[in-house]
C-alpha cells in the first residue's frame, strides 16, 4: 500500500501493494500468499505491546476487509483525543473498495495491539478531511484529519516533531516506525502490533533514489522524508500506511510510499509532519 509504478499510459499496481489495496472478495479470489502467524512481525521489526505505543490506531472495516484482523487495512495516529491523522491514499475509493462515503463502517480502533482480541476501543468517525492536493502521482501531500465521534479515551496522543531546529529529524538519528502490516513483503499480515528500528536518512539519499520522474514517485524535501538502513532489511511495508515514523518521542512521519520492503538502496517514504503542520491545525 505504500507506492504505485507507473508504466506507459497507465498506472500499475504492483504486489508490493495490491493485496493491501484490494478488498477482501478479491483477495479470496486469488489466494497468492498465506497469512502471517499470530506474532508475526514488520521486516526487520519486533512485536511490541500497544501500551508502550498508544498513540496508534487501526483504520478499519470490517465489511471491505473480514473480521480476522478486526478488517484492518492502515493505521492512524492519535493527536488528540478526537482527532486522528492518517495518509490520504488509505481514503481513496482504489484503497478501500468504494468511496469514502460508502463505506458505512469505517472505524478507528485505539488500545487494541493484537486485532484478534476485543480489547481497546472502536470508534466511528463522523467527519474526515481528505487533502484535496494530493497528488497520486508524485505522492505528494498524502495527509488526511480524522475526526472521532468520542473521544478515545484507551489511547493518548503523541507530540507532533515541529519543523526548524527539531533535532528529531536529524539525519543519521534513529527512530521506529509502527503497524500491523505485512511482515515479508509477500502478503503476510501481522496479527499483533509491531515496530522496526530504522535511521531517518538525509534528503540527498532520498532524491538520489527517488528523483523526479522516477517510476515511483518523486522525493519532495518539504513535503517528505525517508528512513531505513543502508543494507536494507527493515522497512514499513503494505499495510502499515498511515502509521507512525516516532524519534525523540515525537511523531516526525506518517508511513507513505517507497519500492518493495525493505529492499537496499530503496528507502521507506514517509509524509513529513512539519512540512504538513498547515493542513493538520486547520483541522484540528
Amino acid at each position: 500500500m505504500r507506492h504505485v509504478v507507473e508504466r506507459g499510459c497507465h498506472r500499475l499496481l504492483p504486489a508490493r501493494i495490491l493485496a493491501a489495496l484490494l478488498p477482501l472478495a478479491v483477495l479470496q479470489l486469488l489466494a497468492v500468499a498465506p497469512r502471517a502467524a499470530a506474532d508475526g512481525v514488520v521486516v526487520g521489526g519486533k512485536p511490541v505491546q500497544i501500551e508502550e505505543s498508544p498513540w496508534i490506531v487501526a483504520l478499519t472495516s470490517r465489511e471491505q476487509y473480514g473480521r480476522e484482523r478486526s478488517g484492518q487495512f492502515c493505521a492512524g495516529v492519535l493527536i488528540s483525543p478526537r482527532k486522528v491523522i492518517t495518509v490520504a491514499h488509505c481514503l481513496t475509493r482504489e484503497v478501500l473498495g468504494a468511496p469514502l462515503e460508502k463505506v458505512r463502517d469505517l472505524r478507528v480502533v485505539a488500545g487494541r495491539g493484537n486485532l484478534r482480541d476485543g480489547g481497546g476501543q472502536e470508534i466511528k468517525i463522523s467527519k474526515a478531511w481528505v487533502n484535496p492536493d494530493y497528488d497520486s502521482w508524485t505522492n505528494a501531500g498524502d495527509v488526511a484529519v480524522l475526526t472521532l465521534e468520542r473521544p478515545a479515551t484507551r489511547g493518548k496522543p503523541i507530540e507532533l516533531a515541529t519543523g526548524g531546529r527539531d533535532d528529531a529529524y536529524q539525519a543519521g538519528g534513529p527512530a521506529q516506525v509502527y503497524g500491523w502490516g505485512d511482515t515479508k513483503g509477500d502478503g503476510s499480515y501481522a496479527t499483533s502490533l509491531h515496530a522496526a528500528e530504522v535511521k531517518v536518512l538525509a534528503d540527498r539519499r532520498c532524491r538520489s533514489a527517488y528523483p523526479a520522474g522516477s517510476l515511483d514517485g518523486t522525493y519532495t524535501t518539504d513535503s517528505m522524508l525517508c528512513a531505513g538502513v543502508v543494507e536494507g532489511g527493515k522497512d514499513a511495508c503494505q499495510g502499515d500506511s498511515g502509521g507512525p515514523l516516532v524519534a525523540k518521542g515525537r511523531l516526525i512521519g506518517l508511513v507513505s510510499w517507497g519500492n518493495g520492503c525493505g529492499e537496499p538502496g530503496n528507502p521507506g517514504v514517509y509524509t513529513r509532519i512539519s512540512g504538513v503542520l498547515p493542513e493538520i491545525a486547520g483541522r484540528t
